[in-house]
């Protein structure tokens, strides 16, 4: 096969010359647009956009991270008004809208400080962004941040006005139910000392010293019972109580004043119940319950207390229920009855010796506990108060019982012994009873828990 060698001709090289010559130009193109590119990028990342004017580029060095760990709500305004920096608590309180200051008196300030350079303070009352509730109690403080920046700083006042408007109530309550009975033993003093001459004069009077007496020593006794429930940590004393010993200290608190009143005490449920908390605090809720019930219950009437286990999702719980066969409680009063020195009927209240303060250490009690208050109740038919607490599953006595015997719920002889009692009672009162021991009450209940089941 012939492979002789052909040398390229003069136009061969022409061609290969020019081909090579435009590659070069094209690479030189090339790289010198890559470098102008370049360029232009850097210049793009250094040149204050629009966005970044509005970002932490313009704050002072540190102010960023300053703002960051306050407390406050922060604002950061220039010189046309426009919102520079925003905490997200600016935001939650609707202080900033589109970009702006929403609030005219706060905005009229912080032109005035970039002005004249002087630090303000005002406090406003705002509108919620929902325009229901009352209203947000802030204090606003403005100054200036350089030459060209205004700082706001905005902080919520609106819990610590209501804790002090609490305090202000608590305080001047107590100051009126101090005076009363101070007030009542001044006066009664004084009635002995004109009538020294008397002596039946002087025994009347004595004994009505002797009743003020006793209802300033109550009242000053759960003032301090409220401050220490309010203050404690119950759990820190903590220990398994079972149930049936509180229901027979509370018992033995009021059986002198159920006794007078022919009040028949009832107990009844399941046995064996153990809650977890502090015993002292735990004996004051459930008395206050049992001794509400006797004071506003009428003579030769029952109370029943009962207990039993309910299952609930976080764990069972323990309903220790105290049912009265008094004048019930509107729905009105039932919104209020758990608030401090609030009386359902302040007259009757005062002629029971009551302070108003008894189911206020009971719902601190519960809150404290992990556990809540509720109450039933239906005029003319009696109340159901309910005191739910987490059960002590641990300090259970289960583990004692033999093999062979029934757990609670299939113990038949509680519910039995309740039932008579409540079918017994019933047919003394017949009257009641349609009222809180019955099952199928359709009157208005002041919590969606109904009336208990079974009751003494």
């Amino acid at each position: 096969m012939d492979q002789s060698f052909h040398p390229p001709s003069l136009d061969d090289m022409d061609v290969n010359a020019a081909i090579a010559a435009a590659s070069a130009v094209g690479g030189v193109c090339t790289g010198a647009a890559a470098v102008l590119a370049f360029r232009w990028s850097e210049r793009e990342q250094t040149r204050p956009t629009r966005t970044s004017l509005h970002t932490d580029a313009v704050l002072p060095p540190g102010v960023d991270t300053v703002l960051s760990v306050l407390r406050s709500s922060a604002v950061v305004l220039d010189e046309g008004d426009t919102v520079v920096k925003a905490s997200s608590a600016a935001y939650a309180l609707g202080l900033v809208r589109g970009g702006r200051l929403a609030v005219d008196q706060m905005l009229q300030m912080a032109r005035e400080t970039r002005r004249d350079g002087e630090i303000r303070q005002v406090e406003l009352d705002l509108p919620r962004r929902s325009g229901r509730g009352e209203p947000l109690a802030v204090s606003a403080r403005v100054a200036p941040l350089g030459s060209r920046l205004v700082l706001l700083l905005v902080e919520d006042l609106t819990e610590a006005r209501r804790i002090e408007a609490v305090r202000r109530d608590f305080v001047a309550n107590v100051s009126h139910e101090l005076k009363t009975p101070v007030g009542a033993l001044s006066l009664l003093s004084e009635a002995v000392m004109d009538a020294a001459d008397d002596p039946e004069a002087v025994n009347r009077f004595a004994g009505r010293m002797q009743v003020e007496a006793t209802r300033l020593t109550s009242l000053v006794q759960e003032i301090i019972d409220l401050s220490r429930v309010q203050n404690d940590d119950p759990l820190e004393d903590a220990e398994a109580v079972a149930v049936d010993d509180l229901v027979a200290e509370a018992i033995d608190r009021c059986r002198h004043p159920a006794n007078t009143k022919q009040i028949t005490m009832a107990t009844g449920g399941a046995p064996d119940l153990y809650v977890w908390g502090h015993r002292g605090q735990l004996a004051a809720a459930l008395g206050n319950l049992v001794e509400n019930a006797v004071n506003y219950s009428p003579a030769r009437t029952r109370v029943g207390i009962a207990g039993r286990r309910v299952a609930a999702p976080g764990g069972d719980l323990i309903e220790i229920s105290v049912t009265d066969q008094g004048m019930g409680i509107s729905q009105a009063d039932r919104e209020r009855i758990f608030e401090r020195f609030y009386r359902v009927d302040p007259a009757r209240s005062r002629a029971t010796g009551g302070t108003g303060l008894g189911l206020s250490i009971v719902k601190h009690v519960a809150a404290s506990h992990g556990g809540e208050v509720t109450v039933w109740s239906a005029e003319g038919q009696g109340s159901t108060f309910t005191l739910r607490l987490p059960e002590a599953g641990s300090a259970r006595p289960s583990d004692h019982r033999d093999a062979d015997e029934p757990d609670d719920a299939d113990t038949p002889d509680d519910a039995d012994t309740t039932a008579d009692a409540v079918d017994s009672d019933a047919a003394e009162h017949p009257a009641q009873a349609a009222g809180p021991y019955a099952t199928t009450s359709t009157s208005t209940h002041a919590t969606p828990h109904p009336a208990p089941e079974v009751l003494p």
